[in-house]
């Protein structure tokens, strides 16, 4: 076997292995959340949309690319290199967590909420519990030995909805997400440190390895902080425009609609990174057509996972909840729809981080997040929730030139396959999207 085939084999069946994780984990994301949208009301899902914002922009505020570093660099099966990622990793988590303490009651002020200055010190404290995660995690990712991974992600994460579950029935309130978040995250510790194989970490430092990594990190960080922008932005906007029930409606919806987009984001994470390592686009036209063929594979597959959704939404909206959750459904559709630009230009961006490209990264990264969250801001602010995901789709569009810009630097912009995708897409977005579904929007 040809090193070009055992890579597309290993491709396959990484990619494979990560679609049906993600199958799996939102399966039972979607049980635990019929079950828990019984056990209590919409405004705890709001709550908890604030605290997960709050973490995960102190998340991207501080990272500083240990991941994509380690999958990236020649080091990385290097047990010194690891180690020293693994001290940095625990040292970063420490002082996440003291920043969510400091930031709880500023938090609770601003968004007029006083419960979150008691959760997202408890919550925050998952920061701590994740800094002590074994590098083997990425190890797996590296070599695209992912079917292991994933069994222990799903294990782990059936495991921590069964308590989730527990916790609601008995306190039937927020506190009962918060609790089992930080419980959930020592689970997955445990479950990563016994159940994959690898280099077992201990604290060490090797100053090659560090710098190595603070230079590989310094633009990954600041595209993290902006990153945050395209991650957790619009729930951080909508916070300050809906009720907390309102934007715990939107978080229903949002979890529907934006399978695909979840979907591709995790594949291409895991897949696309050790892809572009092993087969540069830009080096042969050899290569360039074998990532062209698992690009074209990929975005089919998600662009018919979104067409799926889009198409049967809000009818599960008015099957499997009740009528709390009925406003869900109208959003459904137009928040699958408004990721269609995003899932179109997914892979391009790892083409550098493959490469130690940081710095265009970065570049990318400001550009698409000012893009969405201007015109995201403007849309809501203006015209609603249907004005937002309009500004949202827009702002993907309007960075597609600084895409093609990054990618063509790595030899890894693919015309055709952008031509064909945006073709389907146009055609799901005119089958979903009528000017009846916009009316009554929040």
């Amino acid at each position: 076997m040809s090193r070009g085939e055992s890579l597309l084999h290993r491709a396959a069946r990484g990619s494979a292995w990560t679609i049906i994780g993600v199958f799996g984990s939102q399966g039972i994301r979607l049980v635990s959340n019929l079950i828990l949208t019984r056990l209590l009301f919409p405004e705890v899902f709001g709550v908890m949309a604030l605290v997960m914002v709050m973490i995960q922009g102190l998340n991207n505020f501080s990272d500083v690319g240990i991941t994509p570093a380690v999958l990236q660099s020649k080091r990385g099966d290097d047990p010194a290199f690891l180690d020293t990622a693994f001290t940095l990793q625990a040292i970063r988590g420490v002082a996440l967590w003291l920043a969510c303490c400091a930031l709880a009651w500023p938090a609770a002020q601003f968004y007029e909420v006083p419960e979150l200055a008691l959760y997202l010190p408890v919550a925050g404290f998952t920061s701590v519990i994740w800094g002590l995660q074994t590098t083997r995690i990425e190890e797996a990712n590296r070599h695209l030995r992912l079917g292991q991974l994933t069994r222990m992600e799903m294990l782990c994460q059936l495991v921590t909805t069964a308590m989730t579950v527990a916790l609601a029935m008995v306190m039937q309130s927020a506190w009962a997400l918060v609790i089992a978040l930080v419980l959930g995250a020592v689970v997955k510790v445990i479950a990563a440190d016994r159940m994959l194989p690898g280099h077992r970490n201990r604290f060490r430092w090797d100053a090659a390895a560090a710098r190595e990594m603070i230079g590989f990190g310094k633009w990954i960080f600041p595209s993290t902080i902006v990153g945050f922008g395209l991650a957790q932005g619009d729930k951080a906007i909508l916070g300050k425009y809906l009720s907390l029930a309102g934007l715990g409606l939107y978080n229903i919806a949002f979890f529907l609609a934006s399978f695909a987009l979840q979907m591709g984001m995790t594949v291409i994470w895991r897949v696309m990174i050790p892809i572009y390592r092993e087969s540069p686009p830009g080096l042969s036209h050899e290569n360039f057509l074998r990532v062209r063929r698992i690009r074209m594979a990929l975005t089919a597959g998600f662009l018919g996972a979104l067409a799926v959704m889009a198409a049967l939404g809000p009818w599960l909206v008015e099957v499997l909840y009740d009528d709390r959750y009925a406003t869900a459904g109208g959003m459904v559709r137009l928040i699958a729809c408004a990721t269609i630009p995003q899932i179109i230009l997914l892979s391009y961006d790892q083409s550098a981080l493959a490469a130690g490209d940081s710095r265009r990264f970065f570049a990318l990264t400001v550009i698409r997040a000012v893009l969405f969250l201007g015109l995201f801001w403007l849309g809501v602010h203006h015209w609603g929730l249907a004005g937002g995901l309009a500004g949202q789709a827009l702002g993907a569009i309007l960075a597609y030139p600084a895409t093609v810009w990054l990618a063509r630097r790595h030899g890894a912009w693919d015309p055709l396959h952008d031509v064909l995708a945006v073709a389907a897409g146009l055609a799901i977005a005119a089958a979903f999207v009528r000017p009846s579904q916009v009316v009554g929007l929040f």
